[in-house]
């Protein structure tokens, strides 16, 4: 048997699968973040005091066992009201798309999304089938349902649907997602909640009667385990049991899964989270108003403003002021669009004084945010709702 040269290790290509190398790539702008971060959704104050004191409980004879995912399952499933077998816990929601491609996806098969939205959507979706149908919002950004489900034809076989909706905050209502299931009966439709909490409308009831409906959530967000990695699916047994199969029994990591047990059991710090983040939003919204910023109305912990032919200029800005936004303008429909993440009431206070410094620095008028006389009116619109 002959050895391989070194010319023969040198001139050997080994390429990955076609949708690989087809498949769009995700670059998080996750890179000097030491400033308030109102950039990427996250809890910008801390998860519930529990968390930390069960991090220092953590012993090292724990740190070298594989990670059990059931215990903390069957706790989150009683929290919800469900069976445990309805209940499967990912690394996050990135890992749960990643499953439900993975599980329902071949590669003649046809996906079906809403831009803009949730980019990972895209990248996972990709890995499985080339056939990836968006339906782009319109100026509004409000869910293009008529479109949608004009969309949906026998080889659909996965529909992703985010309420509410990132980066735009959007939501679509219980019929409209129920029509959508009941459409395809054919396919697994996953409804992203990753936003739930601060929107306090859901479907998860509806699996009981819509079989082929799952609901994906996170605890990344209300919570703030950002760090720690998990999410879940929650759907019937039948359809998590497919999942199941596509899963790494030890996905989620031990520590994640003792802290999240202490993190659902405190209701009471989750709720008073959440009050701030309403409260808060409106705080932003109406100080939005104020500048003569038009935004899109959110029912999620950010709000997606439409800055103009400066949004560039603000982000810098900002940065300088020790506070970070995310430029949205990349996305579908987006250009010019700026979203402001909504924090605590400190956080809060800091963000409008610095939005207003920043855009009186880099010479913004309330016109540069506009482009037609529709934008215009539905500036108003928002403020006359606001004061109702």
């Amino acid at each position: 048997m002959s050895v391989a040269t070194k010319t023969d290790v040198k001139t050997a290509i080994v390429k990955p699968r076609r949708a690989v190398l087809a498949m769009p790539e995700y670059h998080p702008p996750l890179a000097a973040r030491e400033a308030l971060r109102l950039d990427f959704n996250e809890n910008t104050f801390a998860p519930s005091p529990r968390v930390l004191d069960r991090l220092k409980q953590i012993t090292a004879e724990e740190l070298t066992k594989y990670p059990e995912r059931e215990p903390a399952e069957r706790k989150v499933a009683a929290h919800l009201g469900l069976d445990s077998s309805q209940v499967l816990l990912t690394n996050g929601v990135d890992e749960a798309i990643h499953l439900m491609c993975c599980a329902f996806l071949e590669a003649e098969d046809e996906a079906l999304i809403c831009t803009p939205s949730f980019f990972m959507y895209d990248v996972s979706i990709s890995m499985m089938t080339p056939h990836l149908v968006k339906v782009q919002a319109d100026e509004t950004l409000q869910f293009p349902f008529e479109r949608f489900l004009a969309a949906i034809n026998e080889r659909t076989k996965l529909i992703i649907v985010a309420s509410p909706n990132n980066p735009t905050g959007a939501t679509v209502s219980r019929a409209e997602i129920l029509a959508i299931a009941n459409a395809a009966p054919h396919a697994a439709v996953m409804v992203d909640e990753a936003y739930f909490h601060f929107h306090g409308e859901t479907v998860l009831s509806d699996i009981a009667t819509t079989p082929n409906l799952i609901v994906a959530r996170t605890f990344s967000k209300a919570y703030g385990l950002a760090d720690l990695r998990i999410g879940m699916l929650i759907g019937s047994t039948e359809m998590l049991t497919y999942l199941r199969k596509v899963s790494s029994p030890y996905n989620v990591n031990g520590v994640a899964l003792d802290c999240l047990t202490v993190a659902v059991e405190d209701q009471a710090y989750l709720a008073w989270y959440v009050e701030q983040i309403r409260i808060g939003r409106e705080r932003m919204m109406g100080g939005l108003d104020e500048l003569g910023v038009r935004y899109f109305p959110s029912a999620a912990n950010f709000v997606l403003m439409k800055i103009g032919p400066l949004h560039k200029e603000l982000v810098t800005a900002m940065r300088k002021r020790g506070i970070l936004l995310r430029d949205r303008s990349a996305d579908p429909g987006c250009d010019g669009y700026v979203r402001i993440t909504i924090g605590v009431e400190d956080h809060v206070t800091r963000g409008l004084a610095a939005l207003k410094d920043s855009l009186e620095e880099i010479g913004w008028k309330a016109m540069h945010g506009f482009s037609t006389a529709e934008d215009q009116e539905a500036t108003t619109e928002n403020q006359e709702a606001r004061e109702l």
